[in-house]
């Protein structure tokens, strides 16, 4: 089974247009949108939701109020400033990155992380096969994570149905993500275009 990946160092250079055109000609093929922040190879492939997945992420601080005895040793260690302490102790999801700092200090045990549903993955039928895609919630970290379950999920449905090429449309950036969408895979096809921004991209997607 081969592997190949369409990416781009910057957002709208026709990346997903040009997958979806290989997408469109391929035979024997399975096909994965591994651009979870903002997907949009659904948009031309319309397809047919067969099985929907939860994706837990990063765990998150969870506070017993009960056990609370407001002693601020969670507030002082906090390096992303995710609990607040004005008209009693609360955590700030959003901001919280989940390295349980705050679970280790506190002296009562009044903290736990506990898992966070941060997105959905999905398997669907396309008129042209298979298709594995995910959608991250809005402010959500571990895109990279998901992007991993969309790739693990596309080669389970190639061996499954005896697909011989997997066809990925990467996300933008140089980040995470992408890392995940290229990792051991036959090829890589970078999109770009000739602007400053986007030539200055492609030499630091060759670095990568």
């Amino acid at each position: 089974m081969k592997q190949i990946t369409i990416i781009s160092g910057k957002g709208g250079t026709g990346k997903t247009t040009l997958t979806s055109a290989f997408i469109s000609l391929a035979i024997d093929a399975v096909f994965a949108d591994c651009d979870v922040d903002a997907p949009d190879l659904h948009i031309i492939l319309q397809p047919e939701i067969k099985e929907t997945h939860d994706f837990y992420g990063l765990e998150l601080a969870s506070l017993d109020k009960e056990k609370c005895i407001e002693c601020g040793e969670c507030v002082a260690n906090c390096r992303f400033n995710a609990i607040a302490d004005e008209g009693g102790m609360e955590i700030i999801e959003s901001a919280c990155e989940g390295c349980g700092v705050c679970e280790y200090v506190c002296p009562v045990d009044a903290i736990t992380m506990k898992e966070h549903k941060a997105g959905k993955a999905y398997i669907s039928n396309t008129r042209f096969g298979m298709l594995s895609h995910a959608h991250l919630n809005i402010a959500e970290e571990s895109s990279g994570k998901l992007v991993s379950v969309v790739r693990n999920n596309a080669r389970l449905l190639a061996e499954k149905y005896g697909k011989d090429l997997v066809i990925i449309d990467g996300p933008p950036g140089i980040g995470c993500p992408v890392t995940s969408s290229i990792t051991g895979v036959d090829l890589v096809l970078i999109v770009t275009e000739p602007t400053m921004s986007s030539i200055h991209d492609l030499k630091e997607y060759w670095e990568l």
